[in-house]
Protein backbone atom coordinates (compact mmCIF):
# COMPACT_ATOMS: atom_id res chain seq x y z
CA UNK A 1 0.00 0.00 0.00
CA UNK A 2 1.10 3.55 -0.76
CA UNK A 3 -0.10 6.74 0.91
CA UNK A 4 -0.31 9.86 -1.22
CA UNK A 5 -0.23 12.82 1.17
CA UNK A 6 -1.02 16.26 -0.23
CA UNK A 7 -0.38 19.53 1.57
CA UNK A 8 -2.85 22.00 0.08
CA UNK A 9 -2.18 25.71 0.55
CA UNK A 10 -4.73 28.21 -0.74
CA UNK A 11 -3.37 31.62 -1.71
CA UNK A 12 -6.11 33.38 0.29
CA UNK A 13 -8.15 32.28 3.30
CA UNK A 14 -11.38 30.49 2.37
CA UNK A 15 -14.66 30.65 4.23
CA UNK A 16 -15.24 27.43 6.19
CA UNK A 17 -18.08 26.38 3.89
CA UNK A 18 -15.86 26.72 0.81
CA UNK A 19 -13.03 24.73 2.35
CA UNK A 20 -15.49 22.04 3.44
CA UNK A 21 -16.84 21.84 -0.11
CA UNK A 22 -13.35 21.66 -1.62
CA UNK A 23 -12.40 18.79 0.68
CA UNK A 24 -15.68 16.97 -0.03
CA UNK A 25 -15.21 17.42 -3.80
CA UNK A 26 -11.63 16.11 -3.73
CA UNK A 27 -12.59 13.14 -1.56
CA UNK A 28 -15.56 12.26 -3.78
CA UNK A 29 -13.71 12.48 -7.10
CA UNK A 30 -10.76 10.45 -5.81
CA UNK A 31 -12.98 7.70 -4.43
CA UNK A 32 -15.11 7.76 -7.60
CA UNK A 33 -11.96 7.06 -9.63
CA UNK A 34 -12.10 3.47 -8.41
CA UNK A 35 -8.33 3.41 -7.86
CA UNK A 36 -8.23 4.92 -4.37
CA UNK A 37 -8.95 2.70 -1.38
CA UNK A 38 -9.58 5.51 1.10
CA UNK A 39 -9.26 9.27 1.50
CA UNK A 40 -8.83 11.24 4.71
CA UNK A 41 -8.90 15.04 4.88
CA UNK A 42 -8.07 17.37 7.72
CA UNK A 43 -7.75 21.11 8.22
CA UNK A 44 -4.39 22.57 9.15
CA UNK A 45 -4.15 23.65 12.79
CA UNK A 46 -2.43 27.05 12.69
CA UNK A 47 0.35 28.02 15.04
CA UNK A 48 0.47 31.71 16.00
CA UNK A 49 3.21 33.49 14.06
CA UNK A 50 3.64 30.79 11.40
CA UNK A 51 2.72 33.25 8.64
CA UNK A 52 6.18 34.81 9.08
CA UNK A 53 7.90 31.51 8.26
CA UNK A 54 9.11 31.36 4.62
CA UNK A 55 7.52 27.99 3.91
CA UNK A 56 4.47 26.47 2.29
CA UNK A 57 1.89 26.55 5.09
CA UNK A 58 -0.99 24.13 4.68
CA UNK A 59 -4.64 25.03 4.56
CA UNK A 60 -5.55 21.35 4.61
CA UNK A 61 -4.11 17.86 4.28
CA UNK A 62 -5.50 15.21 1.94
CA UNK A 63 -4.24 11.64 2.23
CA UNK A 64 -5.25 8.89 -0.17
CA UNK A 65 -4.42 5.20 0.13
CA UNK A 66 -3.75 3.27 -3.07
CA UNK A 67 -2.57 -0.25 -3.80
CA UNK A 68 0.52 0.80 -5.77
CA UNK A 69 2.04 3.50 -7.97
CA UNK A 70 0.09 2.29 -10.99
CA UNK A 71 -3.20 2.82 -9.14
CA UNK A 72 -2.06 6.28 -8.05
CA UNK A 73 -1.18 7.28 -11.61
CA UNK A 74 -4.54 5.99 -12.86
CA UNK A 75 -6.43 7.85 -10.11
CA UNK A 76 -5.09 11.18 -11.36
CA UNK A 77 -6.11 10.45 -14.95
CA UNK A 78 -9.63 9.28 -14.06
CA UNK A 79 -12.61 11.19 -15.47
CA UNK A 80 -13.57 14.18 -13.37
CA UNK A 81 -10.36 14.58 -11.39
CA UNK A 82 -8.88 17.41 -13.43
CA UNK A 83 -12.28 19.07 -13.78
CA UNK A 84 -12.55 19.31 -9.99
CA UNK A 85 -8.97 20.55 -9.69
CA UNK A 86 -9.46 23.13 -12.48
CA UNK A 87 -12.78 24.28 -10.97
CA UNK A 88 -11.21 25.00 -7.60
CA UNK A 89 -7.99 26.47 -9.02
CA UNK A 90 -10.04 28.95 -11.08
CA UNK A 91 -12.10 30.05 -8.06
CA UNK A 92 -9.49 29.88 -5.30
CA UNK A 93 -5.89 29.40 -6.49
CA UNK A 94 -3.78 27.05 -4.42
CA UNK A 95 -0.47 25.22 -4.35
CA UNK A 96 0.08 21.58 -3.53
CA UNK A 97 3.09 19.72 -2.19
CA UNK A 98 2.90 15.96 -1.92
CA UNK A 99 4.73 12.86 -0.84
CA UNK A 100 4.18 9.24 -1.82
CA UNK A 101 5.18 6.96 1.02
CA UNK A 102 4.55 3.79 2.95
CA UNK A 103 2.07 4.07 5.83
CA UNK A 104 3.63 5.94 8.75
CA UNK A 105 2.07 3.79 11.45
Amino acid sequence: MIKHTMIVSFDQALPDTELDQYLADIERVMLDSGFVQSVVTRRHIPLPGEESIPALIATAIVQAAVADLDALAKAFTAPGVHEVIDHWQSRHPYKVAWANHEPLA
